[in-house]
C-alpha cells in the first residue's frame, strides 16, 4: 500500500509525556520531528488528537460532570492540543492549519472536507479538532469518520504499544502481538483497537487501521514505508 495521504490519531495522553497532565514540550516537539519526516516525503498528512491529557468526558461524570457538558469539554481539550501542536509544528517551519468541529472563531475554522482536502492537496498538515462536534462520540470515531470524509489511506493510530496483542502486554508479558488481523477477526477476539462505532465505519469502508508505537524515534517513517512495524488491520488479514 502506497501512502498519498493518512489520518494520524494521537492520544492526549500521550502529549503528557512524563508529566501527570498537561502537554509536554519535549514529547510535544518529538511528534512534530515525526511529522516533519512524513511532509518531506510528500505524503499528505491530517491529525486527530485526543484531549484526555487535559479532561475526559467520561470520567468527568464521575464528579457530577453532566455527559453533554462533559463532552463539550473534552473537545475543547483537543482543541488546546491541536492549537500545542500547530505551535510546535510551526516552530519546524511546516505550515498547518487547525479545523475544528465546534465553530471557535478566530481560533480555528470550521472543519469540512472540501477545505480539509485542499490544505492537505496544497501541502498544509490539517489538525482537526472538536471531536465530530456532538457529544456521545469518541476521537476514536471523529478520526474514522475525518479520514473517511478527506479521503485518506488509512488511520495511522499512534499508541505507545507497538501493535495490537491478545491481551495487554504492559500487564502480561506472555502478550502475543499480531502483525495483521482482518476487521472481523479483532471482533470476534474482543481487540479493543478503536471504539465499536469507529471500528464499524473502518470496517464498512474499507479504511485500514495500523496501530504502532509512536513514542519510539522513526516509527512513523517506518510504517510510511511500508516496513513491518506495528499491526494493520484490514478487510482481510495477510
Amino acid at each position: 500500500m502506497k501512502f498519498k495521504r493518512i489520518l494520524l490519531k494521537l492520544s492526549g495522553e500521550a502529549l503528557q509525556g512524563k508529566q501527570q497532565y498537561g502537554i509536554d514540550p519535549e514529547r510535544l516537539l518529538e511528534y512534530a520531528t515525526e511529522i516533519k519526516v512524513a511532509i518531506d516525503d510528500k505524503v499528505q498528512v491530517a491529525i486527530v488528537i485526543g484531549g484526555g491529557n487535559i479532561f475526559r468526558g467520561l470520567q468527568g461524570m464521575t464528579g457530577g460532570t453532566d455527559r453533554v457538558q462533559g463532552d463539550y469539554m473534552g473537545m475543547l481539550a483537543t482543541v488546546i492540543n491541536s492549537m500545542a501542536l500547530q505551535d510546535a509544528l510551526s516552530r519546524l517551519d511546516i505550515p498547518s492549519k487547525v479545523l475544528s468541529g465546534l465553530a471557535i472563531d478566530p481560533v480555528c475554522e470550521r472543519m469540512s472536507s472540501a477545505k480539509a482536502i485542499e490544505y492537505l492537496t496544497d501541502g498544509l498538515v490539517v489538525i482537526i479538532a472538536g471531536g465530530t462536534g456532538n457529544p456521545y462520540f469518541t476521537t476514536d470515531t471523529a478520526s474514522a469518520l475525518r479520514a473517511l470524509e478527506i479521503k485518506a489511506d488509512a488511520i495511522l493510530k499512534g499508541t505507545r504499544v507497538d501493535g495490537v496483542y491478545n491481551t495487554d502486554p504492559e500487564k502480561d508479558p506472555t502478550a502475543i502481538k499480531f502483525d495483521s488481523l482482518s476487521f472481523d477477526e479483532a471482533y470476534k477476539q474482543g481487540l479493543k483497537i478503536m471504539d465499536l462505532t469507529a471500528f464499524t465505519l473502518c470496517k464498512e469502508n474499507h479504511l485500514p487501521i495500523i496501530v504502532f508505537n509512536m513514542n519510539i524515534k522513526g516509527n512513523l517513517a517506518r510504517v510510511l514505508r511500508e516496513e513491518k512495524v506495528g499491526t494493520i488491520v484490514q478487510l482481510k488479514s495477510s
